[in-house]
């Protein structure tokens, strides 16, 4: 009887115990949730852990402590949690554990990690193509690849955080420059979002101002009284082109905003009042203007989430008349908006160049800042460009601003090495940028270092295009052309490479395919378009320039076949560069540019014997042959190297009557021998230094050494192919001179029975 009754007390108190450890455990989880309301994000990812001290194994308390991070701007931590909470739940839970982990990857400027989460994300939201979260994850999964490539690149700008007097541990944005005097806007807070409009009920965003004493030397911040009311907001200042109106955002306890403008009197600014509903459109959020003059029009730019917006937070413009009437608001476009935020707009009318921040655009992580050369009408025909690392980061850059009179650069941004006493992206800081005084000088070829920094440039073919069913070498289409029918049998391609296939394996080829033709194919045209800015720019130095490129097929057709179908490959690319523009380039490529510029080609088509030999070649098998990925991969022409001709000296240059020979059928036995004609095409006497063969299968047969200008020789070469197994063959010879390239490759092909 007493063990049964010290049973029951043992087992009363156990139950008192667990009842107890459950209330503090939703006691804290319930603290912490109404905290994440109110915005106070620090104290909630206290109690958060607090909770996880009792239970850290819960998927729901990890995606809590993960989007409390992520509030927060704790991209390491929050990325960490995201990490726990899909590889226990694989987004069945929470379907955007995939989303923010890819999005918190990008902001860590971790690449290759979030172009994987990117493309599980596109998987998870694919039966929902019109949603967001897959529009948004198809951008981003082609921002990741812009992004590992980019990384490499940086621009000449020398970047530094402004003076310590205007950066704090609390937020610093906005910054721009009116009469040597710098205004900012500041905010005492732990917490703030994105745009940097929204932020806790209980702290303020104020405007400040500080007397530029040098370059980067400011007098102590003082809050710009004029334009501060209690209870409110105040951000985003601008100065009217004339200096007689001062426009800034006021926000209310709701975090609406409205555009103010005030007059300017003396060192005051007074007759404060808010802009008109054509401006300020009822039930909106309208902030962030800047007012300047184009083509002798005051254009106000500003932001809002106005009916007819795209998405978002966009950028809108008005026309403003004698100072006070508006006309009525117009959308930048689908060029700039996006989806998502595009914020911060500032035209620079020197560049006349209109800069803003968005993360949707091709970036390094949060938000970037961008520039779009061409407004026609007030809306761009052309697609942004990125202003490149180090002024963006992976974290989120914004603010743009220029002063013509320094000649620096201000922006704002929460990058890491920005001031923080907690999380280290959780504030914004001003910093400062300019291009150095004294450049380093570049020489011819520092400059064609820079362009072979993007090389290979890729581009890739539908079967038997361009011109099928010919042995032509030459084509009438661009690249582009060929390109644009491409990419319009993509529908195609998901049938065709689906097929015999159901349910989740069909849409998984579906998806495979897509993937190609955004990692491989459209790829390639973004490479290639920068590649020909940059070569432009070299070309207009007045540079002579040899490009080499490399022909690549399927091994559909025969080798004889695809190397004229190569050719023709790389005719349309040379097609294209005639095209390209008003025809920039055809001065350069026809050799009579008036500042002795050229540009002339090496073309290596290779043909079919370079391709995976695995890929099917029975033309039956369509859906293996010509739709798979595999043999997609090796249609293909590639841009693999940038080389200088030197124009004011003597050099020696090996051309051959054709680099590559194919011997077709053969048989297991056979001696195969061809003879190739070489002249000294250089001003300078050629000399042949070495020959060096691939394998003990190959002989080589040349006398002549030396070759004055203009002079041949042949180079006989016999192939014994009873030293190689049968199939399809490629082998090489190396000659080397005295040539800029070093050496020449012979290769010979055939296929053997």
């Amino acid at each position: 009887m007493r063990r049964k009754f010290l049973f029951y007390i043992a087992f009363f108190i156990a139950t008192l115990n667990q009842s107890a450890f459950t209330q503090t455990y939703t006691q804290m989880v319930e603290f912490a949730d109404k905290k994440i309301q109110e915005g106070d994000y620090y104290y909630a990812i206290i109690y958060y852990k607090k909770a996880m001290e009792i239970d850290s194994n819960s998927v729901e308390i990890n995606w809590k402590m993960a989007e409390a991070q992520r509030h927060y701007k704790n991209y390491v931590l929050a990325e960490y949690y995201y990490q726990k909470v899909y590889q226990k739940e694989q987004a069945k839970i929470y379907p955007k554990s995939i989303f923010w982990l890819a999005t918190m990857q990008h902001y860590n400027g971790k690449y290759n990690e979030s172009f994987k989460s990117w493309k599980l994300a596109k998987k998870v939201f694919k039966r929902k193509r019109k949603s967001y979260e897959y529009k948004k994850s198809l951008a981003e999964f082609k921002s990741t690849l812009w992004a590992r490539k980019a990384i490499n690149d940086t621009t000449e700008y020398i970047v530094n955080p402004i003076d310590a007097s205007i950066n704090s541990t609390d937020t610093e944005l906005a910054p721009f420059v009116h009469q040597k005097t710098l205004f900012f806007t500041s905010l005492k807070a732990d917490s703030v979002k994105v745009t940097e409009e929204i932020i806790a009920s209980e702290y303020s965003l104020q405007i400040y101002k500080s007397s530029i004493k040098d370059s980067n030397t400011y007098s102590k911040p003082k809050k710009l009284n004029d334009v501060y009311q209690k209870g409110y907001h105040s951000a985003n200042g601008s100065f009217s082109p004339d200096g007689k109106r001062f426009y800034f955002s006021r926000c209310n306890s709701d975090f609406k905003c409205k555009i103010y403008v005030g007059k300017i009197k003396g060192q005051k600014i007074t007759d404060i009042d808010s802009l008109g509903s054509v401006i300020n459109q009822e039930g909106a959020t309208t902030t962030m203007p800047h007012v300047t003059l184009i083509d002798g029009k005051e254009i106000i730019f500003f932001v809002s989430d106005r009916e007819k917006s795209i998405g978002g937070l966009d950028i809108w413009w008005s026309e403003i008349k004698n100072g006070n009437q508006y006309t009525k608001p117009r959308n930048l476009g689908r060029k700039i908006n996006s989806m998502d935020d595009d914020i911060t707009p500032f035209y620079h009318p020197i560049e006349k160049r209109l800069y803003f921040s968005s993360s949707w655009h091709p970036g390094y992580g949060g938000q970037d800042i961008f520039y779009v050369d061409k407004i026609d009408g007030m809306v761009s025909f052309l697609n942004p460009i990125n202003v490149g690392i180090p002024i963006n980061s992976p974290q989120n850059d914004t603010y743009y601003f220029y002063d013509t009179v320094s000649e620096m650069a201000y922006f704002s941004s929460n990058r890491i090495g920005s001031n923080s006493v907690k999380s280290p992206t959780c504030c914004n800081d001003i910093f400062i940028a300019h291009l150095p005084k004294a450049p380093k000088p570049k020489n011819q070829f520092s400059s064609l270092y820079d362009l072979n920094k993007k090389l290979p440039v890729t581009l890739y073919f539908h079967n038997d295009e361009p011109n099928p069913r010919t042995r032509d070498t030459t084509t009438n289409l661009t690249y582009m052309q060929s390109y644009e029918d491409y990419i319009a049998l993509v529908p195609k391609y998901k049938r065709e490479y689906s097929k015999g296939l159901t349910g989740d394996k069909a849409e998984e080829a579906k998806e495979d395919i897509a993937d190609f033709f955004i990692e491989y194919v459209e790829q390639g045209v973004l490479d290639l378009k920068e590649f020909t800015r940059l070569l432009l720019i070299e070309l207009e130095k007045g540079y002579q320039i040899q490009i080499t490129v490399k022909g690549f097929a399927s091994p559909l057709a025969k080798t004889d076949y695809n190397i004229n179908l190569t050719k023709r490959r790389i005719n349309s690319l040379i097609n294209y560069l005639y095209a390209y523009g008003n025809g920039e380039f055809k001065p350069y490529l026809d050799g009579n540019a008036t500042n002795g510029g050229s540009l002339s080609f090496i073309q290596i088509p290779f043909g079919e014997y370079t391709a995976n030999q695995l890929i099917s070649d029975n033309p039956n098998d369509t859906k293996n042959s010509v739709y798979s990925r595999k043999a997609a991969l090796e249609r293909k022409i590639e841009i693999q190297s940038v080389s200088l001709v030197t124009k004011d000296s003597s050099y020696a240059e090996m051309s051959f009557d054709n680099e590559v020979y194919d011997f077709g059928k053969s048989y297991q036995g056979d001696k195969l021998t061809h003879k190739f004609k070489l002249t000294n095409t250089g001003t300078d006497t050629l000399i042949i230094s070495d020959i060096k063969k691939e394998c003990d299968c190959i002989e080589v047969e040349f006398k002549n050494k030396k070759l004055l200008p203009s002079e041949s020789a042949i180079i006989t070469i016999t192939i014994n192919t009873s030293l190689i197994p049968k199939g399809i063959t490629a082998k090489k010879v190396l000659i080397y001179g005295n040539i800029k390239e070093n050496q020449r490759i012979l290769t010979l092909t055939t296929e053997i029975f």
